[in-house]
């Protein structure tokens, strides 16, 4: 029966021992892991500096002659010569000839006006002639006053008038003999031709268009707040500047200008005011010296020089929130709101004239649900992780050293 008995109690040891490393491991508190904190977010920043600056009105207009010229026949007659270059895209020099009208009729009616007038000459001196030898006849052979027609003074009026007439009518014998040329006006380009060698024109057919070549004009449109930027060519003492720039054969061509005056009245449609900038010698047929010729029908992108401004910080305007504020990291890199005021936006740029200072670090990245006193890192700022492991290093080094000299001592 002792035995029975000491050979139950082993089994409830270790039956016991089971149940209390079981209870033991349940009450036993699970290891801590150790909390690890969100790395700040890295931002890109831009340092901004206050300098002074010209501001730049952007618009864009199609390049077209200061002065066009539909060309007339001013007599009738069969064309009967062309210049070499009357052709569209043809270059003539003021009063060359583009037409030549047949002048046979025109040079027999100078012939015959010239001697119209030199027969009214011839009858006036006879009849001057004929009044002195009355003057004297009457004075010699009666007396008191004698009569006008007694002097032949009506005689005289008309034979003067007849010279006047037929100088008149060789002056419009000649003036028609002259328009059987048809000239260029001033220095142009034909545009397109009407009338060709051998057609019969009459007085009023049209005969070609030409554009002068000597000054291009380019109508930019306006609107209000592009005016306040821009100084009025009434009143400046010098006309604006302006770079005209376009794609010639795949690569920029910029070419320079005047805004010269604006045409005061707002486009009923638009609603815009329209300026209208000058080119010089838009062909380099003159002095000037352009890159390249700036055509008429080009189609150009305009920077008008508008007015100066001081002290003014350029920051991307991708960098502006919704609000107008911007967001600052100062030194303790914590976020920072700042309101700005904004003056112009040039493309993707924006001009702000107060609310930031000298050496401010503007955020350029977009931040997700910033608020201010949010931390942020830069460029080059050690990750937390880094900045603990480098004072846990320092910790050891300087107890390990201290345990040194113990053990020296």
């Amino acid at each position: 029966m002792k035995f029975k008995k000491r050979a139950f109690i082993p089994p409830l040891i270790i039956v016991g021992a089971v149940v209390l490393s079981i209870l033991a491991s349940m009450s036993a508190e699970p290891p801590k892991q150790k909390e690890r904190s969100k790395p700040a977010a890295m931002v890109e920043v831009l340092e901004v500096s206050p300098r002074d600056m010209t501001f730049i009105v952007d618009s864009q207009g199609t390049v077209k002659p200061k002065h066009s010229t539909t060309l007339v026949a001013e007599v009738t007659g069969q064309i009967v010569d062309v210049a070499a270059n009357y052709h569209a895209g043809g270059f003539f020099k003021k009063g060359d000839m583009l037409v030549q009208v047949d002048p046979s009729d025109y040079e027999v009616a100078v012939q015959q006006a010239r001697a119209n007038l030199l027969q009214a000459q011839s009858e006036l001196e006879q009849e001057k002639a004929r009044a002195r030898v009355a003057e004297e006849e009457w004075s010699a052979f009666k007396e008191g006053k004698a009569p006008e027609l007694g002097l032949r003074k009506p005689q005289l009026a008309s034979a003067i008038a007849a010279v006047e007439s037929a100088e008149a009518n060789l002056a419009k014998a000649e003036r028609d003999l002259e328009r059987t040329t048809i000239k260029a006006p001033y220095d142009s380009v034909l545009r397109s031709k009407e009338a060709n060698l051998g057609q019969f024109v009459s007085m009023g057919s049209q005969i070609a268009l030409v554009f002068d070549t000597r000054t291009a004009e380019v109508r930019l449109p306006l609107s209000d707040l592009d005016m306040t930027y821009i100084l009025d060519p009434a009143l400046a003492e010098e006309a604006p500047r302006v770079q005209l720039e376009s794609m010639v054969s795949g690569e920029s061509a910029t070419w320079q200008g005047r805004l010269v005056r604006t045409e005061g009245v707002l486009d009923e449609n638009s609603r815009v005011i329209y300026g209208v900038v000058e080119v010089s010698d838009p062909y380099n047929l003159g002095e000037e010296t352009h890159p390249i010729p700036l055509r008429y029908g080009r189609f150009v992108q305009a920077k008008i020089e508008g007015t100066a401004a001081k002290g003014v910080m350029e920051v991307p305007t991708y960098a502006l929130n919704p609000d107008g504020s911007v967001w600052i990291v100062p030194e303790n890199r914590e976020l920072e709101k700042r309101d700005v005021d904004v003056v112009r936006t040039q493309g993707n740029t924006s001009l702000i004239s107060s609310g930031l200072e000298s050496g401010d670090r503007v955020v350029l990245t977009q931040l997700k649900n910033a608020l201010p006193g949010m931390k942020v890192r830069l460029p080059g700022d050690p990750l937390p992780e880094q900045m603990e492991t480098t004072a846990k290093t320092d910790e050891n080094g300087e107890k390990i050293a201290e345990d040194s000299e113990n053990v020296g001592g």
